[in-house]
Order: C-alpha cells, then structure tokens, then sequence
C-alpha cells in the first residue's frame, strides 16, 4: 500500500536516494532539505522535475530540523495534504572532521543540535497524529561509527550518532504500544555516493588544529582517509542504503527488522550492535516488559 513518507536531509546523499527510492516504489514522499528558496533551490527543482518527469509522488519542502516552527510548519502542511504521516526517514545530519580538541563547545552542540536534537523536534511534532492513529513506522539512519571500529579525527560526528542511535533504542520500547514501530538502518562508511566527507564542518580553533597538523599525529588524515577507502569495496554503492530502507517501508507491520546492517566494510558495528540488542531484549524480559520488543497492531 502506498504510505505518506516524511524524509529528513533530502537535499543530497543518503536522503535523496531514499526519497527518490520510495517514491519509485509508489509511496508519496516530502523530501524535506532547509532553504529550498536559496542553497537548495537546485535540489528542489530537481525532485520537482523528476516527480512530473516519471510521475511519481516526490514533493520537496521546506524543514530546517534545528527550527522547531520550521518542523512543525512542514509537518502541520503534510497533515492538511494528506491527512496524516505513515512513516518518518530520521536522515538528516552533518559531519565534522578534525581532531576533537579543536573543535569548540558550541561546534559540538551545534553537531549534536543537527544530528540528536533535530530528530526530536520531528518525533514532537509528528509522533502526536501517529499515536492517534495507533500505527507509524520511524526508521532511523544511525552509523556503523556508533558502535563499530572508529578512526580518528571524526569525534563530534560519532558522539552524535552514538546519541541518536540510543535514542532510537528508547523510542522503540516506548512507541511499541502506540503499535508505532521502529527500524535502524546503520550505514557503513561511505566514502563515495554522498556529501558527508566532502561537506565536513572543520574546527573553529585554528591555532589548536595546526598544533595537530604539525606534530606527531600530522599524518592521521590522510592515513585514516586512505585506509577507508581502501577498506571499501569497488563496488559499494550508496544507494543500498537506499534500497534497504524502502524494502523496511514495504514489510508488514511486525515483521521488519529492529536493526539492518549496511556496510561493504565490515568494520565490527553488526557483532557489537547484535550483542547490545540481545542484552536490551533480555533486560525487558526479565523485567516484565517483553512485549514492548514488538508494534503492538
């Protein structure tokens, strides 16, 4: 059945191939970015042309996830469109590349702010009209980064995904009895088919930064550079991502999987994050509170 679909950081990489896979796949999706009159106005033509172009239902619109009027405009308009939300896409995020120290308190929180908080401001302000209804699905774009192998000089954007993706754990017990179900889509390291390497924020402290430049950790960059991309296939492609999360969309209610592994690399994120979700699903056992593994229809 065709879903309403919401899909958070459209503009580019993972959220615009998601969007479009979706819509391939019948479903009518909002490809949110922020600044569709400016920076993104390009990218908004573009899945307005290929919506009319393929007849499919793409709609860009405006939603700046670090702007909680901005999310609930765009939310509220989806309402009054369609009535309702079926499934929300947790993809937007930003990448800060650097050694830790340099960056400034504020760079942090601003990481955080985009990566963590934004996706609150979406759950408040769709999560009311799914309860309501007693059914949705939240797929959240997590990373390999939060619990597999991690190199070095990617500290914020870590930390970050590690707060998400813990946020995505405690939303899926606590949704589960609103029947609102939960997937996290955990992509490897990408190094080709997105934006995120080439659109790194970088540290504010300059003077720190080039104290790291210059001694005895000045190679770490191109080393940790070199060594992802020599880790990945030659045939990774991007759009996997893509591809699993529009196949999580089309399952039947209580059938999808909690966590779908994306990455050519292997870099451990699948055995670490089996064992975390196996203690989490023994902990609620032995609790008293198995029945939040599952949407309750």
């Amino acid at each position: 059945m065709s879903k309403i679909v919401l899909v958070t950081g459209s503009s580019s990489g993972f959220g615009r191939l998601t969007a479009e896979a979706l819509a391939r796949a019948g479903h009518i999706v909002y490809a949110s970015m922020r600044d569709i009159a400016g920076r993104n106005a390009k990218n908004a033509s573009a899945l307005t042309d290929l919506s009319a172009r393929d007849s499919i239902g793409l709609h860009p619109v405006e939603l700046d996830v670090q702007s909680e009027p901005s999310v609930n405009a765009a939310v509220d308009r989806i309402i009054a469109e369609t009535g309702h939300i079926d499934v929300v896409v947790h993809n937007a995020g930003h990448m800060m590349f650097g050694p830790a120290e340099a960056f400034t308190p504020e760079q942090f929180a601003e990481q955080y702010d985009v990566n963590v908080l934004g996706t609150q401001r979406v759950n408040r302000a769709v999560l009311p009209h799914m309860r309501a209804r007693r059914e949705g699905l939240l797929v959240w774009v997590s990373s390999s980064s939060a619990r597999g192998g991690t190199p070095p000089y990617l500290g914020p954007y870590f930390a970050a995904k590690a707060g998400m993706d813990a946020l995505a754990v405690s939303y899926a017990g606590e949704l589960a009895r609103w029947g609102i179900e939960t997937s996290i889509i955990v992509p490897g390291a990408f190094t080709n088919g997105t934006n995120h390497f080439a659109h790194a924020g970088t540290p504010a402290d300059e003077e720190r930064a080039e104290e790291y430049a210059t001694g005895p950790t000045a190679d770490i960059p191109a080393v940790a550079m070199k060594g992802l991309a020599a880790l990945e296939p030659a045939d990774a492609d991007a759009s996997a991502v893509a591809a699993a999360i529009a196949q999580v969309v089309d399952m039947p209610v209580g059938k999808r999987p909690f966590r779908n592994h994306i990455d050519p690399s292997q870099d451990g994120a699948e055995i670490v994050n089996g064992v975390a979700d196996r203690v989490r699903a023994e902990l609620l056992r032995r609790i008293g509170l198995e029945d939040i593994l599952h949407p309750r229809p």
